[in-house]
């Protein structure tokens, strides 16, 4: 069973302001696409930025906090991610496609997390 409480104590050490979240693996899309999370502390808020190969703009849900998420609220961020439709080109919608592949040195039960997801789905 997960730990959907579960809380990182920070997501930065030091002087460090930005770090790397999550990776996002999506095997099925047609590009293979892969979509880092980072976390950025600004003006006192952790800010959360969703960045592809390509440059695509993505909304996160949510878009900042005071405080690292909880486990629960991470799965909320990771599985809500949308396209922003008023810069939407082509068929960038397709990058989503499928559940995807995650790995996160703040959140370890990420990985399990969604392989038991796409297992469950009959994707691997």
């Amino acid at each position: 069973m997960f730990d959907f409480k579960f809380t990182p104590d920070s997501y930065f050490e030091g002087e460090v302001t930005s770090v790397l979240l999550v990776k996002l693996q999506y095997p099925e899309s047609q590009w293979g696409e892969q979509i880092s999370i980072y976390a950025h502390w600004l003006e006192g808020k952790i800010q959360f930025e969703a960045v592809d190969f390509y440059g695509n703009e993505f909304m996160l849900y949510p878009s900042s906090s005071f405080e690292p998420l909880n486990f629960e609220d991470m799965v909320y961020l990771l599985e809500g991610i949308q396209v922003n439709q008023d810069l939407n080109e082509g068929n960038i919608e397709l990058t989503l496609y499928g559940i995807p592949q995650a790995e996160s040195p703040f959140y370890p039960e990420l990985e399990k997390y969604f392989d038991e997801k796409r297992e469950n789905a009959g994707l691997d």
